[in-house]
């Protein structure tokens, strides 16, 4: 398939251009609003989304890895498309833990390249990630998992822009006996910070995120922040008056080290069934 083919039915949805390149075994870059999706032989092997935290943000944040060694990865293997292999090769990463951190990002940015499921904009064949090969996944199962995902944050909280909008704290509620989890994100919240910022800061996937803040959201602890009115809109508030404070105008503390995200077990077991049946 070729990138004019593509371009010409930008109006598919990204899903059923996954599905069709998945067919035909494509290798290249599927291009959407919300990110890119790489693929070698059919099979998702990266994605990448400006609104979840990359790879390198996980490793470095989490402490599984130190800045230097991550640049220093990148610096001589990113050109030849083998940056996951040099962090295994040269010592600063086990190969088990670099697949599960990539797997739980290529599943972050998937479901933010899915949640609507736009069209697919454009597919450069042949186009490889600098990161390289870590582990492949079948489409079906990115798009499953995607659907799985954006169900469940639904049956917790109705209300998308949660996901991508800065958010505010509601002042008012008790969070005395928040959970130590949805504490520790409530404390991210800063009326600035959006979700993936927030996962960032606490070194956190961005789905495990997304489901404290939706219930957080859903308890009535946090909300959008609304996009300023345009300067010519009447409802727009003369120069003059005094501009309110967010409810919580404070950046949230630095984080302490935490420990390592908890693994969602029940995807863990079905990506474990999935590659035994390659």
């Amino acid at each position: 398939m070729t990138t004019s083919t593509l371009t010409a039915r930008s109006g598919e949805p990204a899903s059923a251009t996954l599905g069709t390149l998945a067919a035909q075994g494509a290798t290249g870059a599927l291009s959407t609003e919300s990110g890119i999706v790489y693929l070698a032989a059919g099979h998702v092997v990266h994605v990448e989304s400006a609104v979840t935290p990359d790879l390198g943000d996980l490793l470095t944040h989490s402490g599984a890895l130190a800045p230097d060694g991550w640049w220093e990865a990148i610096d001589r293997a990113g050109r030849r498309c083998r940056v996951g292999r040099q962090l295994v090769d040269s010592g600063h990463l086990a190969a088990g833990a670099l697949e599960l951190c990539h797997l739980g990002a290529l599943f972050d940015a998937a479901y933010f390249v899915l949640a609507h499921d736009g069209p697919a904009l454009r597919f450069r064949p042949g186009a490889a990630h600098w990161l390289g090969a870590v582990r492949s996944v079948p489409v079906d199962t990115v798009l499953r998992e995607s659907r799985r995902r954006r169900e469940l944050l639904h049956r917790i909280w109705p209300e998308p822009a949660v996901d991508r909008a800065p958010l505010a704290r509601v002042p008012g509620p008790d969070t005395a006996d928040l959970p130590a989890r949805r504490g520790r994100t409530l404390a991210q919240v800063d009326g600035v910070r959006t979700a993936a910022q927030i996962a960032t800061a606490l070194a956190c996937r961005t789905f495990h995120t997304l489901v404290e803040l939706r219930r957080l959201a859903a308890a009535g602890l946090v909300t959008p922040v609304a996009p300023p009115l345009p300067a010519s809109s009447p409802a727009a508030a003369p120069a003059s008056a005094p501009v309110p404070a967010p409810a919580s105008a404070e950046p949230g503390p630095i984080p302490r080290p935490a420990a390592p995200d908890e693994p969602d077990t029940a995807l863990l077991r079905r990506l474990l069934h999935a590659l035994e049946a390659l």
